[in-house]
């Protein structure tokens, strides 16, 4: 342990590498809520919800830096009543200078966010969006790198999201030549001298990213490059970038009935109880899962072919409309999007860890569900 601590602003960047905000829906609320993103962070907190109990907990933990997946100002505030639920947490949390930072819709989307996470929980395999939002567009990046550091550049780069091809990170190409450059007046050039033409062994280091991580991976490619001024290419391509958007549709790898999916469900998701929509004996396979509350796409579902929609806070008439229209429906609850947790802090430790700083994430244990199952 070296005593060195990210910043806030370092860790949402490293987060925002795999969850930009870019993919949240324009009515979301995402980003930063309270607080400050300039301070070191001793720790972290992820949790699903920011109620007063998260907060209390923070406090004791020592936690600087809360990422919650429900947004905690959702709704524009008219006045933060110090006597109100909401208006006590806010106080806490500005008194304790603990700042807060949401991904909501942008986690829901994302490759390896809350949809993927469910689907992998339930073991539903060969899966594609439910929703579709957009495609995310490819480009290309080549980038010329002193031969001792394209190793370092395009670790930097595969950090922030590059080189992601399928199942396989840090895809790239490179090929050797020789740059030449005459640093002018006012440089302070890595290599060479002032006036001088400059000849360099260089690698042309390519690679392919998601137009929605470009910036992110150009901020890391500068950190990394030991140049002042790094040369590269931009190439916008037509190979088909992935469709993004929310909850997932696959296929379980054998047919079981329903009943047997809904016990599966309450086992694989930890809940006590599921509601149920459907003939419990009926034979299915082709699932589709969103988390949270997705009776809006129930529409979705049933055209893409879904057996079974697994999704959470149906109301009445939308169930049973979707029972008459023959598509069964699992609904665990909102709260299964706790799976989030692990992830987050999953993917932000190793990163940190990675990065030889001592910034440690936790998982908040205050319970957040308001249901009792009885």
């Amino acid at each position: 342990m070296n005593g060195k601590l990210a910043t806030g602003k370092h860790i949402i960047e490293l987060f925002e590498a795999w969850s930009p905000q870019k993919l949240a829906y324009d009515w979301d609320n995402v980003g930063l809520q309270v607080g400050t993103l300039s301070n070191p962070v001793n720790k972290v907190m992820v949790t699903l919800d920011v109620l007063e109990n998260v907060v209390d907990e923070a406090i004791e933990a020592d936690v600087n830096l809360i990422i919650a997946h429900h947004p905690l100002l959702f709704k524009s505030l008219k006045q933060i009543n110090l006597e109100d639920p909401k208006g006590k947490v806010i106080e806490k949390l500005i008194k304790n200078n603990i700042t807060v930072y949401a991904a909501h819709t942008n986690l829901d989307i994302t490759r390896g966010g809350v949809s993927d996470i469910l689907a992998d929980k339930l073991g539903i395999k060969e899966t594609s969006v439910l929703v579709p939002s957009g495609e995310d567009k490819l480009v290309k990046v080549a980038v010329f790198v002193p031969v001792d550091y394209t190793d370092s550049v395009r670790e930097a780069m595969a950090v922030r999201g590059a080189g992601y091809i399928g199942n396989y990170s840090h895809c790239s190409f490179r090929t050797v030549g020789e740059g030449t450059f005459k640093p002018q007046e006012g440089t302070q050039p890595f290599i060479g001298s002032q006036d001088e033409l400059a000849r360099v062994e260089e690698e042309k280091l390519e690679t392919i990213i998601p137009k929605s991580k470009l910036s992110d991976v150009l901020t890391a490619l500068t950190e990394a490059h030991p140049y002042e001024e790094p040369a590269y290419d931009i190439l916008p391509l037509e190979n088909k970038g992935k469709s993004t958007g929310v909850g997932r549709l696959g296929n379980l790898p054998a047919s079981m009935s329903l009943q047997e999916l809904s016990n599966h469900v309450k086992t694989r998701l930890d809940v006590p109880t599921v509601r149920v929509v459907g003939n419990l004996e009926q034979e299915v396979r082709k699932i589709a899962v969103l988390g949270g509350s997705g009776e809006d796409f129930i529409n979705q579902a049933y055209q893409q072919g879904a057996d079974v929609y697994i999704t959470g806070d149906l109301t009445f008439h939308e169930a049973q409309d979707a029972w008459q229209a023959g598509l069964n429906i699992i609904d665990p609850g909102h709260h299964v999007e706790k799976f989030m947790k692990q992830a987050v802090k999953d993917y932000l430790q190793k990163l940190l860890q990675e990065l030889q700083v001592d910034t440690e994430v936790i998982i908040s244990k205050a319970n957040t569900e308001p249901f009792h199952f009885i």
